[in-house]
């Protein structure tokens, strides 16, 4: 059974995340690549988003049985094959995951400048996926 109070949670703390980065990359990527608190903030707000939306992906899967998914990416791909996503948003989204790996980690080297215009680039697929959640849970009502 989904806990409603543990999605709310975690959609609160969602939201407060995006916001706290939409302030930081409405900067520009110059701006935030000379401040080293600046872009540390932001790797480290995007880890958070990334992760809490994982938590809720998995809670979904789980409580709803929708099997297992191979990895955290898959959580958004499966997600997306039983309708709680857009299929297509759920392919488009789920390698974040990989790039939060690289991020915290710290697996490749990442080009900074690169990941900074990718965020503000696909910037909306955050709230974007909150809205899908959203509406997910309305249908379930």
């Amino acid at each position: 059974m989904l806990d409603r109070n543990l999605l709310e949670k975690k959609m609160n703390l969602l939201v407060g995340y995006i916001a706290e980065l939409e302030v930081i990359i409405a900067d520009s990527v110059v701006e935030i690549l000379k401040d080293n608190n600046k872009y540390h903030a932001t790797e480290r707000i995007f880890q958070l988003i990334v992760d809490t939306m994982i938590d809720i992906n998995i809670h979904l899967i789980k409580e709803g049985k929708l099997g297992a998914p191979d990895d955290f990416e898959g959580t958004f791909k499966l997600l997306g094959k039983v309708g709680v996503l857009d299929d297509k948003f759920a392919i488009k989204i789920a390698p974040i995951v990989g790039l939060r790996n690289r991020v915290v980690h710290q697996y490749d080297s990442l080009n900074m400048e690169e990941f900074i215009g990718s965020l503000k680039k696909d910037f909306f697929d955050f709230k974007e996926y909150l809205i899908q959640i959203e509406n997910f849970l309305k249908r379930q009502k």
